[in-house]
């Protein structure tokens, strides 16, 4: 499940390469522990704030400065209701790193991550959203936002999981039990972008032994492949 998308990303070079005076940053630790070559150039003095290049093989991919980079050390949980308090800086992370994979993910990290295309499809208010997290018990304690994204839009939110918990009942929302072998290990989120497919974005990852390897995305060709593959890997409940 999810093999050739994910070939296909362990098959690009990622490469950060840091613009700085002084020491080496926190940032620099986080991407070299998650799977992504480092390197650092130096800056004079009075030069530009340290900033960061990331290219995949070889192509420039994007810049941005450490100190919004510092985000990814403790990102932000916050409920699609109450994004205004987020730092624009973590959006501009999100967007930086898109189709970049990063492994030895934590949960953590991957809610921060869910939280960015929640918010999104919040924002856009209809569509449609697939959600699986591995397990459907594991939704028992996202329940209350989705409850929440289901009640204040026109999404059609569907989530994905081994059956081991029977959940809620909540109007707009339908759950799909007996996935396909293999939907235990990935935590995917899907968003259509409902009538502006440049709103699509979806988040795909994958369990390993020291983490989860993942990657989002706002392509919608790939969003769409993603959510396809999701809807095929179960039925209804």
């Amino acid at each position: 499940m999810f093999e050739s998308y994910f070939q296909e990303l362990q098959s690009t070079e990622y490469r950060l390469t840091v613009y700085r005076s002084g020491g080496p940053t926190d940032i620099e630790e986080w991407f070299d522990a998650h799977g992504v070559t480092v390197e650092h150039r130096h800056l004079p003095p009075g030069g530009p704030d340290p900033f960061v290049v990331l290219e995949a093989d070889g192509e420039f991919v994007g810049s941005l400065g450490v100190t919004a980079l510092e985000g990814l050390l403790e990102p932000p949980l916050v409920r699609p209701t109450e994004r205004e308090e987020v730092a624009a800086g973590y959006s501009a992370v999100f967007d930086l790193i898109d189709d970049t994979l990063v492994r030895g993910m934590t949960r953590r990290e991957l809610l921060a991550v869910s939280r960015e295309i929640e918010d999104r499809a919040y924002r856009v208010g209809r569509g449609t959203l697939r959600v699986s997290f591995q397990a459907l018990s594991t939704f028992e304690s996202q329940a209350d936002v989705y409850r929440t994204l289901a009640t204040d839009t026109d999404l059609d939110i569907h989530i994905y999981g081994v059956a081991d918990w029977k959940p809620p009942e909540i109007q707009g929302v339908t759950y799909h039990g007996q996935p396909a072998e293999g939907i235990d290990r990935h935590w995917v989120l899907a968003f259509d972008g409902g009538t502006d497919e440049m709103q699509a974005c979806g988040l795909l990852a994958r369990e390993q032994a020291d983490g989860y390897d993942g990657v989002w995305t706002n392509d919608p060709e790939q969003v769409a492949e993603i959510a396809t593959t999701l809807a095929e890997s179960g039925t209804d409940n």
